[in-house]
């Protein structure tokens, strides 16, 4: 029988341009706090899962779990690195939960990250592209920004999504990542400096239409971390831990012209209803959610799939309040990609760690969902073929 797997520790660092640390400077400092939250200091752990995506490519790096097992001094812990594009955290995150629930380890760290500001402008935009298919997308110039302008093109005309929806979940991410001291870009945003103004087209430029340049997640360094340990053990140690309820994990054709509608996020909404169903829950009993909103189009199309809203519904939603803190379901409440930012290996473990921040109702008045007792993750790769989603409960003291 598969063992409850508990969140006893969490560790984030800021993200943004770390010019001063190199990729192992970061998953260590990351893990680091993860350790000393959950209690353990340099005592060792029995396993660790690194998720990234470009350490080979960006730093010519390899074998990093291993070379961050003996940085830290867990040896003789075993190591592994999880590469599964943008859900490399996510995937990471269910490998551990894997290993602790059959059994075989007790204490597993988790720790995503990613130094991506080594590279910029096309060269960042290429690293990203890597992900396309390598015969009938990458070949032909396609990039991850004009899938998603295509996309939101796409989702515009089938359910009436317009700019104003788009702006919506710009303005709200913006203004809750000017509250998190770990986001990359801590700045609010006024509608009329990016929308209304004849100033707009200069401050706001046509990215990959009808994407504008604040539609885009920003290119991030950083890391995040977490512990993971058997409920019953976890009980012991912390005061408040936080169960893993459920996770899915769904894959899409890797191509979007052989879906039969690629306005349809199949493995968005297989995977989080695979984590909802074994979590026991539906999308209506969930308090805060995280979701993968590398493009302001996928938050939208995200909440429709995860079942929070119907289809054609999201937008509105955002619109009027309804994925803002007090609303109906607050959505991205750390800012999400959008402002938090995107270091790709990391971003999946810091949507858990950020829901974990609520589920333990540590975070400012300002930031806090109120009595916040579950909370579910989306962790996007590619573009939509492969989607990881946890679902997280508070565990009463």
């Amino acid at each position: 029988m598969m063992r409850e797997v508990a969140i006893i520790g969490v560790g984030m660092i800021p993200f943004g341009r770390r010019d001063e640390d190199s990729l192992m400077d970061l998953l260590a400092y990351a893990s680091m706090k993860a350790l000393d939250d959950a209690g353990l200091g340099d005592k060792s752990v029995n396993a660790v899962y690194v998720g990234n995506m470009g350490a080979g490519i960006i730093q010519h790096q390899t074998s990093i779990a291993s070379s961050l097992v003996d940085r830290l001094s867990l040896l003789p812990a075993a190591a592994d690195v999880v590469e599964n594009g943008p859900a490399s955290g996510g995937s990471a995150v269910k490998n551990g939960l894997l290993a602790v629930a059959s059994g075989y380890y007790d204490t597993v760290l988790v720790v995503g990250g990613e130094k991506m500001r080594e590279i910029t402008g096309w060269r960042a935009t290429d690293f990203v592209a890597t992900m396309t298919h390598p015969e009938v997308e990458y070949p032909y110039g396609i990039t991850l920004p004009g899938m998603a302008g295509m996309f939101t093109r796409l989702y515009m005309e089938k359910y009436g999504v317009t700019r104003e929806h788009l702006l919506a979940v710009t303005l709200k991410n913006q203004e809750m990542g000017a509250l998190n001291p770990y986001a990359h870009v801590e700045m609010t945003l006024d509608r009329e400096g990016i929308f209304d103004s004849s100033h707009a087209v200069v401050n706001n430029p046509i990215a990959a239409d009808p994407l504008h340049l604040y539609d885009l997640c920003p290119v991030s360094d950083g890391a995040a971390a977490v512990i993971l340990c058997p409920l019953e053990m976890a009980k012991k140690k912390v005061k408040t831990p936080v169960l893993i309820a459920g996770f899915g994990q769904a894959t899409d054709t890797h191509t979007l012209q052989e879906r039969d509608d690629p306005t349809d996020l199949k493995a968005v909404t297989l995977a989080s209803k695979q984590a909802l169903e074994m979590a026991k829950l539906t999308p209506q009993d969930i308090d805060v959610a995280e979701l993968h909103d590398a493009f302001t189009i996928l938050e939208i199309a995200e909440s429709e799939h995860v079942g929070f809203f119907k289809k054609g519904e999201g937008g509105k939603a955002a619109v009027t309040g309804k994925t803002r803190l007090g609303g109906q379901i607050p959505i991205n409440i750390s800012g999400g990609l959008k402002a938090r930012g995107h270091p790709v290996g990391a971003t999946g473990v810091a949507q858990v760690v950020d829901i974990v921040f609520q589920l333990r109702h540590e975070l400012p008045e300002n930031r806090q969902v109120k009595n916040a007792k579950t909370g579910l993750t989306v962790n996007f790769g590619g573009f939509g073929n492969n989607v990881v989603s946890f679902v997280l409960k508070r565990v009463e003291p």
